[in-house]
């Protein structure tokens, strides 16, 4: 019998050593380790500028105006942001044409990390409509996409260069 115990206390010392942070002799130095995830901040980038071509009176003119990338680097355990859209009407000297004459379409969304990503088709405006919305993320994430902006050009409309200002934003 005093064998047997023996033999499972040696078994047991084994153990022991071969599994660190299980058994330390009293008096063993510890450490304690620590790290830190940094985080970032929430950010969007789009194109400076973008040509839709050209078009006569009462055609549509579209066009892709450039990928458009939000980096969500807040590290959040539960992430969740929203991308809005707005847009002037178009100028050209004292001839306009209504914002609500354009659309947007977001497209095809690509991501990296964890997120959900919504995009949704808007008639544009000049007050800021959700265009794509990213829910259920966790850590750091990316989603990038090139939407299409369509002009119905009316068919009154004088000739020349249009312009108008799009602006999207995250928060």
């Amino acid at each position: 019998m005093r064998t047997r115990s023996l033999f499972v206390a040696a078994a047991a010392a084994i153990l022991a050593l071969a599994q660190p942070g299980l058994a330390t002799a009293e008096g063993d130095p510890s450490t304690t380790v620590t790290f830190t995830v940094t985080s970032g901040a929430l950010s969007m980038s789009v194109p400076v500028s973008a040509s839709l071509g050209s078009g006569a009176p009462g055609t549509t003119i579209s066009g892709a105006i450039g990928p458009c990338t939000v980096t969500d680097d807040r590290a959040l355990l539960s992430a969740s942001w929203t991308v809005t859209a707005a847009e002037t009407d178009f100028a050209n000297g004292s001839s306009t044409i209504p914002a609500t004459a354009a659309t947007y379409s977001p497209g095809a969304v690509t991501t990296t990390g964890t997120i959900t990503v919504t995009p949704t088709n808007v008639t544009l405006s000049n007050s800021a409509q959700t265009v794509v919305t990213g829910t259920a993320g966790v850590g750091d994430n990316t989603a990038t996409w090139n939407p299409t902006v369509a002009v119905t050009v009316p068919a009154s409309a004088v000739g020349g260069t249009y312009t108008g200002t799009l602006t999207q934003s995250v928060a």
